[in-house]
């Protein structure tokens, strides 16, 4: 067993004390005897002691050695701790400053808003007060024709209004004067509606700048504490287009959502001043083959920042929750431009995604819409359209929601250079019946869809 330092100290001194060196006795008779040396066993001892001093002494040293090397290295990952949280309570504070600026940027407008809101709705007032002045006049007109209609056979009536035909002028000019206040009744309207849904998206804007520091600062904290409870608490992912623009983006390009029951997959976000559109088709200078099989269009193909078509799947899992607007831009060789908009439902696989269109068709919808029990998607490799007999996806090329091959097609052949001279191969073109007719092949066609609520910002 070792001895302790202090032991072999007092030890090493009484040793030393006592018996290492030489020394001289005296006789009676005052002469001098030899010299005496200490024995070699007290030799020894005390070399062993020194010995074992020193191997005490080295251990000592070493270990003060490692505490101090251990105390070195917590104390720099200390002071790279504290730079470390200096650093982020400095991007905090910067952060902070950006977002109160955007808050109040964000108030003013709000309350800008308020005010064009409160001038609308004077004028709404004041239009409803100028109809009811003309219903009054309209009554009294009613009343003097009456009268004059009575007293047509016994003579002219007296008064400025005596001729038929400058009355019946007068009633026309009135009624054209009513048609134009109620249709500017009709516009103010639609305009404090686009301004209340305006309001309501600035509003939910507002509310997500304000939880942004919360969010920023668990997220600051789940980086410095790494337990279990703060990985498993993930932000919820936006389930279409219009969700990421009420939560302020406003670029369109691509974005990651998650509809309910699906995976995350990327999109095309076309962002407006109003609302955000998820992009499902895109044609533009033919470099992508549309004329694939179900599964292709099952599970989509191309490139979303091309031409590309999304996928029956997943254009479903966006819509199977609520009533959606479908939304289609066409364009000619000439740059005119065509927009038709459906309010529709789409089924799942059991129903071969069926298309429900559920507002009423006009003449340029109805190229689409003339099925309003529901049309079955169809390629040439499942056959679901309406016509017995014959496979219009075949004949045609591409798949589409068919009736009878001749109404609508915007997944057919691309045609670059020109349009084909043999009217077979014209019909597999890209076109819409009811704008162009069946044999011109459009330019560039833009399938996008955003939830129903959005409809009055178009």
């Amino acid at each position: 067993m070792k001895m302790k330092l202090a032991d072999l100290l007092c030890v090493t001194v009484l040793v030393s004390s006592g018996a290492s060196f030489p020394y001289e006795r005296k006789s009676a008779t005052g002469k001098e005897k030899k010299v005496q040396y200490a024995a070699w066993d007290d030799v020894n001892v005390l070399a062993h002691g020194l010995l074992q001093l020193g191997q005490g002494l080295k251990e000592h040293v070493d270990k003060s050695k490692s505490h101090v090397r251990d105390i070195s290295i917590k104390l720099k990952v200390f002071d790279s701790t504290v730079a470390e949280l200096g650093q982020l309570t400095q991007r905090l504070q910067e952060d902070s400053e950006v977002l109160k600026m955007k808050a109040q940027s964000l108030e003013q407008r709000e309350g800008q808003i308020l005010n064009i809101s409160s001038e609308l709705r004077e004028k709404v007032e004041e239009l409803l007060r100028d109809r009811q002045t003309i219903q009054e006049k309209m009554s009294k007109l009613e009343d003097k024709v009456d009268g004059m209609m009575q007293s047509k056979g016994t003579g002219p009536p007296t008064g400025n209004y005596s001729d038929p035909r400058i009355i019946q002028w007068m009633l026309e000019a009135q009624n054209h004067r009513i048609d134009e206040l109620v249709e500017q009744i009709k516009q103010q309207q639609e305009k404090l509606d686009k301004q209340n849904i305006h309001l309501r998206t600035l509003q939910s804007q507002i509310q997500i700048r304000n939880d942004l520091p919360s969010l920023k600062h668990k997220k600051d904290e789940s980086h410095q504490n790494t337990s279990a409870e703060q990985r498993d608490s993930p932000i919820t992912m936006a389930s279409n287009c219009h969700d990421l623009f009420l939560r302020g983006e406003t670029t369109s390009g691509l974005y990651t959502i998650q509809p309910s029951d699906s995976q995350p997959f990327e999109v095309f976000c076309e962002m407006t001043s109003e609302s955000g559109w998820t992009v499902v088709q895109r044609r533009q200078d033919g470099s992508v083959d549309f004329d694939q099989l179900w599964e292709a269009y099952q599970t989509g193909f191309g490139s979303l920042s091309g031409e590309f078509w999304l996928g029956l799947d997943k254009i479903h899992h966006v819509t199977k929750d609520k009533d959606y607007v479908l939304q289609i831009q066409l364009a000619d060789w000439r740059d005119a431009h065509q927009t038709i908009k459906y309010l529709f439902r789409l089924n799942g696989e059991a129903n071969n995604y069926s298309l429900h269109i559920l507002s009423p068709a006009g003449y340029l919808e109805s190229a689409l819409a003339s099925e309003s029990s529901g049309l079955p998607f169809s390629t040439r490799d499942k056959d679901n359209d309406r016509k017995n007999g014959f496979n219009c996806a075949n004949h045609l090329s591409g798949g589409w929601w068919f009736t009878n091959c001749g109404h609508s097609n915007l997944n057919g052949r691309y045609f670059v250079t020109s349009t084909p001279k043999q009217k077979h191969q014209r019909k597999q073109g890209v076109f819409w019946k009811t704008w162009h007719g069946r044999y011109y092949p459009l330019k560039t066609t833009v399938m996008m869809i955003a939830p129903a609520e959005i409809e009055n910002k178009s």
